[in-house]
């Protein structure tokens, strides 16, 4: 999943969806810090689709996710689902196309959602650059919108910032290419990049404040990077595995703090925190629950006190590994509980 798949709803209840063969599924809680229903359920209805699923969720609680779907022998279109709150079915998927109007799949997509609760969907288009389709402002979908851009790699990192304008990050060789929205339901543009050593796979992008979005990406050496549009990359320390982190930001010991969540290269999963946009107090991780298969990821989130609550994931078992923060000073965490 691209993405957080871990999920707070509207009610305070936890959410997370997951791959599964030829479809997404969900599981929630039946009450917040309740029991997790027995069985997790089908997103969109009996659509079959392709691996590599999105999601992202806008501030009225609703998530939004997208997959390539296919339609006929050695073509792909991207489909759409809003999934309202937990415990109820999600809305069935809907076609909204090819951004090179057929095809077959170009790259993996990236959701965000706006302020108002608007759907886009970014994905790399056949030229190498990123399209957008998104919801408009009156109801009903744009058109495919070609974004420009070249040589993008790997996953599309999209995000809001506090304003709810949307943007997003793409890695091409040797740099990062960045969008931004300039107004409320407006196209988003392109603006200053930075060139760095990226590795394609790892970026992933958080709103830190009401001026920037950081995005955290891993370089060709391993050390993991913050940087927010026309500042440089600040190193942070080095990745703890090969995937992208999870971040969230929450408050601790009164602090506004970016909690990293990574599985490391010994299996575990890494945590990391330092306050919000300085990273030059630095970070260190400190690695928490049981090894892990090789094909586990990690989300991080925020329950319904605002405490850091973590989940894993494996595709490869099904199993789904959840941690909750102590009522304890720094980040002490549960022990990690099958749900």
């Amino acid at each position: 999943m691209n993405g957080d798949w871990l999920i707070r709803g509207r009610d305070g209840r936890l959410t997370v969806y997951l791959p599964s063969g030829d479809a997404v599924l969900c599981r929630a809680e039946r009450g917040p810090a309740g029991p997790w229903e027995d069985a997790p359920r089908t997103v969109g209805g009996s659509q079959k689709l392709h691996p590599g699923a999105a999601v992202g969720q806008g501030r009225d609680g609703y998530a939004h996710l997208a997959a390539w779907r296919p339609t006929v022998p050695g073509e792909s279109g991207l489909v759409h689902s809003t999934h309202f709150r937990p415990g109820l079915a999600a809305l069935d998927w809907v076609p909204i196309g090819h951004p090179d109007q057929k095809g077959d799949r170009t790259g993996p997509p990236a959701v965000a959602v706006d302020g108002a609760g608007r759907g886009y969907v970014f994905v790399r288009n056949a030229n190498g650059g990123v399209s957008l389709r998104n919801q408009k402002v009156k109801g009903g979908w744009s058109s495919w919108q070609n974004l420009e851009g070249h040589d993008v790699e790997g996953e599309l990192a999209a995000v809001t910032g506090e304003s709810g304008l949307v943007e997003m990050y793409a890695a091409v060789p040797g740099g990062i290419l960045h969008w931004r929205q300039e107004g409320d339901g407006k196209r988003p543009v392109r603006t200053e990049g930075v060139d760095a050593p990226v590795r394609p796979g790892t970026l992933r992008a958080l709103a830190t404040s009401a001026e920037h979005t950081t995005l955290f990406f891993t370089d060709t050496s391993g050390d993991l990077y913050a940087w927010r549009p026309g500042e440089k990359p600040a190193a942070l320390l080095t990745s703890a595995g090969p995937g992208p982190v999870s971040a969230v930001r929450c408050e601790i010991g009164g602090h506004d703090c970016t909690v990293l969540a990574q599985r490391s290269a010994s299996g575990r999963v890494a945590f990391a925190a330092y306050p919000t946009e300085q990273e030059s107090a630095g970070a260190w991780w400190t690695e928490s629950g049981p090894q892990l298969p090789a094909d586990a990821v990690v989300s991080v989130a925020l329950d319904e006190h605002g405490e850091v609550v973590a989940a894993s994931q494996s595709p490869s078992t099904g199993t789904v590994l959840l941690t909750r923060r102590k009522d304890e000073p720094g980040l002490a965490l549960e022990a990690w509980r099958e749900i």
